[in-house]
């Protein structure tokens, strides 16, 4: 059987144990991880992970280039090539474990290096299994030893012939047992092109391991030493790179990948904490605002029940003045149109006091006084401050002051003198009945400046709302002369029956 029959028989048999044991394995650096099994030809990539030769094969290209290639037989030196130049097609791909994107050789996953540590691994592995093996050379029977130089497993009958070959006669066989007990397989690298032969030295041009029937054949001009007397040197140069550059960065990714791994789980826990201290707030802000509401509609409920009760009361004594007067009006009218002399006579002295304490002491308020309260001073102020409630800050007041005209000034140095045909100025401030300034404005009012000897002879005033309850006032006097200053003056709030304000104004 020739060793690239052997290899595939080995394969196909790693595979099946492969497939039977998938659900048992217990070493990943033995399986595929892309095809989930035993590896089949594992080579490696330019990135360092090894993959199955056919599992490579059926990577979809990231890119494809081209570029010229010197045919150089295999073997020779460049410089002995002849003139003769193809175009190569390099393909490249993404690795399937790091994403890396890595150029496979012109010739294929065929051409990348083989992964013998895997192919060792897969081996250890079938010998884990509880499975008996078959003989890789006739597939009957249960192997129970391998030919670490063919790399095959072997029943008792084709062992026997195995060592009575004379090309196999010299190959190492242990029993299957012995190196399960070993732990670890130590197995000779075979070349691809001289069936049997260990690669046992090293071409220095070529910087390739080969066989003897290599060096004295293809590399026969070239220098090729013992893999032992070089081995030193290039694996001090592995180990420089690794323990001097390598190493040191890894450990101090590790340790900044920890940093930032305890930062990620320390920023969690905050942000957690945070989100409960959040929630918390809400909870207790959403409370606060819920009593606050409670509080604003109990206000409005006192209001409405306060105002209410005004309204009741000046109904009521306005009822009872109605009825009183228009008492006394009809019987004076039904005694003066029907009664005759002596009859209005006998009355009249008690019709004369009657009528006099009604024009006299009856409830008599001038209709420009009487204001009905319609609920239109109660606003609501949604952003003014209303203190705390629970140990949080709440806006939103209950706004239910009125003017009283009897509480309102009005202010500046523009009610002491003005210029005769120059601009003034003076502020009306409006307050409530607690003598307090409103904190609004919207008022509609009226000011006017008078002549206290020529009643006709009046000032224009611009009125300008403030928004905080004053009401800037501006007036240009056109005549020389004392004036008074009546306002504000609405059909609400009436004029002041007296002069309040006066003002001299002098050429």
């Amino acid at each position: 059987m020739s060793q690239s029959e052997q290899k595939e028989t080995s394969e196909q048999g790693a595979q099946s144990s492969g497939r039977e044991q998938s659900d048992v394995l217990v070493n990943p650096r033995a399986v595929c991880k892309v095809c989930k099994r035993l590896y089949r030809d594992p080579k490696i990539l330019p990135c360092l992970h090894t993959f199955c030769s056919d599992c490579i094969a059926q990577l979809e290209p990231f890119a494809v280039s081209s570029r010229i290639h010197r045919n150089v037989p295999e073997g020779g030196k460049r410089d002995e090539a002849p003139e003769a130049d193809r175009p190569a097609v390099t393909i490249t791909v993404l690795c399937p474990d790091c994403d890396s994107e890595v150029n496979l050789p012109p010739s294929g996953p065929v051409g990348l290096s083989t992964d013998h540590l895997a192919l060792d691994e897969v081996f250890a592995e079938t010998l884990e299994t509880d499975g008996p093996l078959g003989c890789d050379l006739c597939g009957e029977g249960g192997a129970g030893s391998r030919c670490e130089v063919c790399s095959v497993n072997l029943c008792e009958f084709c062992c026997q012939a195995h060592r009575r070959q004379k090309r196999t006669a010299s190959h190492s066989i242990q029993a299957l047992e012995e190196l399960k007990a070993c732990g670890r397989l130590v197995r000779p690298v075979l070349c691809t092109l001289h069936p049997g032969q260990e690669l046992r030295l090293f071409c220095q041009p070529c910087d390739l391991p080969v066989c003897l029937e290599c060096a004295a054949t293809l590399h026969r001009d070239h220098r090729c030493c013992p893999t032992r007397d070089v081995i030193d040197r290039h694996g001090d140069r592995i180990r420089e790179l690794v323990n001097v550059h390598l190493r040191p960065r890894l450990e101090r990714l590790e340790e900044s990948l920890q940093k930032v791994e305890a930062s990620q789980e320390t920023l969690q826990a905050r942000v957690e904490a945070t989100a409960n201290e959040v929630r918390a707030f809400a909870r207790g802000y959403a409370s606060a605002v819920e009593a606050h509401c409670l509080s604003l509609l109990q206000r409005l409920e006192e209001l409405r029940v306060q105002r209410r009760n005004h309204l009741h009361l000046q109904g009521v004594q306005l009822q009872q003045a109605l009825l009183d007067i228009r008492g006394g009006v009809e019987f004076t009218e039904r005694l003066l149109s029907c009664g005759s002399d002596a009859e209005i006579l006998s009355a009249k002295g008690v019709t004369l006091r009657r009528l006099t304490s009604l024009t006299e002491r009856g409830y008599d308020p001038h209709p420009a006084t009487i204001a009905p309260d319609d609920g239109s001073s109660i606003s609501f102020m949604p952003r003014e401050p209303a203190g705390e409630v629970e140990g949080y800050p709440v806006v939103g007041v209950i706004n239910s002051k009125t003017v009283d005209v009897s509480r309102c000034s009005i202010e500046g140095e523009g009610l002491q003198e003005g210029t005769e045909g120059q601009l003034g100025h003076f502020t009306l401030v409006c307050r409530d009945s607690a003598g307090e300034q409103l904190a609004r404005g919207g008022e509609h009012v009226l000011v006017s400046v008078v002549h206290t000897e020529k009643k006709n002879c009046k000032v224009e005033t611009a009125v300008t709302d403030n928004s905080d309850g004053s009401y800037s006032v501006s007036y240009t006097p056109q005549e020389p002369g004392a004036y008074s200053v009546w306002g504000p003056g609405h059909k609400t709030y009436p004029r002041l029956k007296q002069p309040q304000f006066s003002s001299q104004f002098q050429n």
